[in-house]
């Protein structure tokens, strides 16, 4: 989270929460988190997990769930298939901060050059994940529409 920025007290939300393994790393950073997820088991493990922290799971499509009508910020790992539905759908988006969005290393170097609101991050090893990930991944910086009025 130090590399995202995340600070105490933020509304982020985690887009294919999955099991929360970022949804986890928001909350120790004090982050208020919206863990969505659309698979029922993953959900489920999210809502035992979770229950009693500062987390709202939602089951919903992470590439057209309902965001938030405050400033917000989006930390994660979203599945690479509709990687670029939800960097649309987030662009969008009138109270998006900032996205930290979790892509293959190709996929992110397309969008920067492609537009002047995203940037290439940190790099992460296919070691990083589990399973792990069939090929090199960065962080996507997705530039919102709020950062500008900040």
């Amino acid at each position: 989270m130090r590399c995202a920025g995340v600070r105490a007290g933020e509304l982020v939300v985690d887009l294919g929460a999955g099991h929360g393994a970022l949804t986890s790393a928001l909350v120790d950073a004090g982050a208020r988190v919206i863990a969505v997820e659309l698979h029922p088991e993953r959900l489920a493990t999210l809502r035992e997990r979770f229950a009693g922290a500062s987390v709202t799971v939602v089951r919903a499509d992470a590439a057209s769930v309902r965001l938030p009508r405050r400033a917000f910020r989006v930390v994660a790992n979203p599945p690479w298939a509709i990687a670029d539905t939800i960097r649309v759908h987030l662009l969008r988006a009138p109270n998006m901060v900032r996205a930290d969005l979790v892509v293959p290393r190709w996929l992110a170097r397309r969008w920067a050059r492609a537009s002047g609101r995203v940037e290439v991050g940190a790099s992460l090893r296919a070691e990083s994940f589990v399973p792990r990930a069939p090929t090199g991944s960065a962080v996507a910086i997705v530039h919102g529409r709020r950062a500008a009025s900040r």
